[in-house]
């Protein structure tokens, strides 16, 4: 369904709660010249990294993305269009393009590059920035579990930024650990409903990757 030079909004935070059946399906398809909306970009050899390694990302909307070096040489040497956002405002900006909201006013950018060539105005006593929505042509969300109709629930902090995404695209297709019947997921836990999703599919899942594995000193824990 993905065509050349899409928009494509992406769920996850680093490398947790990241579609990533449906990043590698993007890579396998070939498809170029897209516009991809997420926290950030994986690593060199994961998450979106991968559509970086095959030069299939004409431009990058991110917060942070300093664990990549396939992304720092790209747009160092003009391959890559980057847009860097605060995580908040980046956030507000997908859950606007999700609610219809037309655009909002923040505090957070002001006096830097993030305000350049955005409206300001002063409000009690205050200067802010203007931002407008985000949406894209599809939405790629990862859940721990989905029924049939589309009814999502995510786990723990793999929740982060799929909600919001989910919402803010013509078409949203979710990846999930588990695929279950109607009726078998409690109402009061959903957080994503059905309404929000296109296209369902229960995906496959190998050994959880870690950007960084950080262990405690040794030595005896202080009480």
């Amino acid at each position: 369904m993905v065509r050349d030079g899409a928009t494509i909004l992406f769920g996850g935070f680093g490398l947790c709660g990241i579609p990533e059946n449906l990043i590698l399906a993007l890579r396998d398809s070939g498809v170029k010249d897209l516009t991809c909306v997420s926290n950030n970009a994986g690593v060199d050899d994961w998450g979106l990294g991968l559509l970086l390694q095959t030069k299939q990302i004409r431009k990058m909307i991110s917060t942070y993305v300093g664990e990549n070096q396939i992304f720092e040489r790209q747009y160092l040497s003009g391959e890559l269009e980057v847009e860097l956002i605060p995580q908040g405002t980046l956030a507000e900006r997908v859950r606007a393009g999700g609610a219809g909201i037309g655009g909002f006013y923040t505090p957070t950018g002001v006096g830097t590059v993030v305000a350049e060539g955005k409206e300001l105005r002063v409000m009690h006593g205050r200067e802010y920035v203007l931002e407008m929505p985000i949406r894209g042509d599809f939405a790629f969300v990862k859940a721990y579990q989905g029924d049939r109709t589309g009814n999502l629930v995510y786990r723990m902090s793999a929740r982060n930024f799929n909600p919001v995404v989910a919402t803010a695209s013509e078409h949203t297709v979710a990846e999930v650990e588990q695929l279950v019947e109607p009726g078998a997921i409690d109402p009061d836990t959903v957080i994503t409903p059905g309404v929000f999703v296109d296209t369902i599919f229960q995906g496959t899942y190998g050994p959880k990757r870690i950007e960084k594995r950080t262990n405690r000193p040794k030595g005896r824990a202080r009480a």
